[in-house]
C-alpha cells in the first residue's frame, strides 16, 4: 500500500481538481461543484457507468472530471483519501472485500445499482469442459496458462489464491498484465480455434460477444454473487446531497445493464462514450430517475 500510495500522488497529478474544502471536487451546495468520478477504463463495468454519471450529474449542474486508473488498490485509496470523489462501479462484497476491510471506513456506500455480478474462469464454446474441477490435469491441452487481467485485481487474487489450489491447478501458470491484452490473446485463440481458460466475470460484454462459456464453480472458491455499487468518498453526500438522492435511486437490471455497456464498448467507438451514453438514454428514457429541469 506504501507503493499504492506512491502511485496515487503521480496517477492523480493531473486531476486538476478545483473548489473549496475537501475532497477531488472540493464540497459543494446542492446542483453544483466539481465531482471526480475514478476509474479503470479498461473494465467496462466502469468505463459504461462512469460515462453515465458524467451525463447525468452533468445535467444537475455540477462539472464532471474523469480519473482514469489501473489498478483497484490504487483507486480505494484515493477514494478513502478524498483524491477522487466517486468509484462509480465497485465490486465491495466480494472481489474486493480486503480493499473495503482496509479503507471502508473512509468510503461512502451511495447504493448497489446491480445485482447478481458473479466472477468466472471462462472457455469459447467449443471447448468440450463445463467445471473448472475438469481442468485438472489438462494443462497441456492450455498451454499450462490461465489467461488472467490486471495484477492488482480482486479477480486476480481470488483465482490465485482459492480458485488454482482449491482445484488442484498448480500446474496452470495465471499469466496476469491487463484486461485489453486478454481480450487480445482471446481473440487470437478463438480465430485459430485453440483451446484457451481466460479469467472473466459477469456482467461483461465480452462473455456474450465472444460467445464464452463459464466454467461452473461446484466448491465455489470464486465466493457468491454479489453486487456492483457506486462508491463516493467520505463526506460526499453531504457535499452533493441532491446527486447522492438521484444515485440512490439509480439501479438497473441485467437487460438494461448489458444494452449500455454494449452501446459503450461496442455500438460506438473508443473516445464517443459520451455520444454512445446519449443513444442509450434515448432508446431508454424511462430506466433511470428524471433529472430535475429536463
Amino acid at each position: 500500500m506504501l507503493g499504492a500510495a506512491g502511485l496515487m500522488g503521480l496517477g492523480l497529478a493531473a486531476c486538476g481538481s478545483s473548489g473549496d474544502g475537501g475532497g477531488a471536487g472540493g464540497g459543494g451546495e446542492s446542483g453544483g461543484g466539481t465531482i471526480t468520478l475514478g476509474y479503470i477504463p479498461s473494465w467496462t463495468d466502469g468505463l459504461s457507468t462512469a460515462y453515465l454519471m458524467d451525463n447525468r450529474l452533468t445535467a444537475m449542474g455540477y462539472t464532471v472530471e474523469h480519473e482514469p486508473i489501473t489498478e483497484a488498490g490504487v483507486l480505494y485509496a484515493g477514494l478513502a483519501q478524498g483524491d477522487v470523489d466517486m468509484f462509480p462501479s465497485a465490486w465491495p462484497e466480494v472481489t474486493h472485500a480486503s480493499y473495503m476491510e482496509e479503507y471502508g471506513d473512509s468510503i461512502e456506500d451511495l447504493v448497489a445499482y446491480y445485482e447478481g455480478a458473479v466472477l468466472n474462469l471462462s472457455v469459447p464454446e467449443y471447448v468440450d469442459i463445463t467445471s473448472i474441477d475438469e481442468l485438472a490435469g489438462q494443462a497441456d491441452r492450455f498451454g499450462g496458462r490461465i489467461v488472467g487481467i490486471e495484477p492488482g485485481a480482486g479477480l486476480t487474487e481470488a483465482t490465485q489464491d482459492r480458485v488454482i489450489p482449491g482445484y488442484g491447478l498448480e500446474d496452470f501458470e495465471l499469466v496476469t498484465s491487463s484486461t485489453t491484452a486478454m481480450i487480445t490473446e482471446l481473440e487470437s485463440a478463438i480465430d485459430a480455434e485453440e483451446d484457451i481458460v481466460v479469467t472473466l466475470w459477469s456482467p461483461f460484454w465480452a462473455m456474450p460477444a465472444y460467445s464464452m462459456k463459464a466454467l461452473e464453480d461446484p466448491e465455489g472458491h470464486f465466493g457468491e454473487p454479489e453486487a456492483l455499487h457506486h462508491l463516493g468518498r467520505e463526506g460526499f453526500a453531504e457535499d452533493f446531497p441532491d446527486a447522492a438522492g438521484w444515485i440512490a435511486q439509480a439501479t438497473l437490471t441485467d437487460e438494461q445493464f448489458g444494452s449500455l455497456e454494449d452501446m459503450v464498448v461496442n455500438q460506438f467507438d473508443e473516445g464517443e462514450e459520451a455520444e454512445a451514453v446519449e443513444a442509450w438514454l434515448e432508446e431508454n428514457p424511462d430506466v433511470l430517475p428524471p433529472v430535475e429541469g429536463e
